[in-house]
């Protein structure tokens, strides 16, 4: 299956993959517009370290803990290995924001948590976080 990886050595620490992913939820054709003058809240975030940064996303992990964990069954592993969420069956117990080991899971401005999707709901192929880091710090591909 086909990850987002990131190589923190060539990470600028633009956060450039926020704004992309924040946009991509928009549904929306112009960044500008969509953005503008918003709070975003992406799926994907930068972590500012002394003289490293690097981007905390959802692995999509062979063995999820917070698909074990959620009791209500609001994430699942879809046929491809993308873990999504259904927000009409969260409750917001917020147990898969405590069992992810990446702390890539949040809550979400309606509720209900957020996490990476890949952008299989908003596009087809490279996620956004991808085809916007300028400097190709991160990638999409099988390992």
């Amino acid at each position: 299956m086909k990850r987002v990886y990131v190589n923190e050595k060539w990470c600028l620490g633009c956060h450039l993959c926020e704004y992309n992913c924040a946009f991509a939820q928009t549904g929306k054709e112009d960044m500008a517009l969509a953005l503008k003058g918003k709070q975003i809240h992406p799926n994907i975030r930068v972590e500012d370290g002394d003289n490293i940064h690097f981007a905390v996303n959802c692995r999509h992990c062979d063995e999820p803990l917070c698909v074990k964990s959620c009791i209500t069954g609001a994430l699942s592993r879809d046929e491809n290995g993308v873990i999504t969420i259904d927000k009409e069956h969260c409750i917001h117990c917020y147990t898969c924001i405590l069992s992810c080991p990446y702390g890539a899971i949040v809550p979400s401005e309606e509720g209900a948590i957020q996490k990476c999707e890949l952008c299989i709901k908003t596009t087809q192929g490279t996620p956004r976080c991808v085809a916007g880091c300028p400097n190709n710090a991160i990638v999409f591909e099988e390992r």
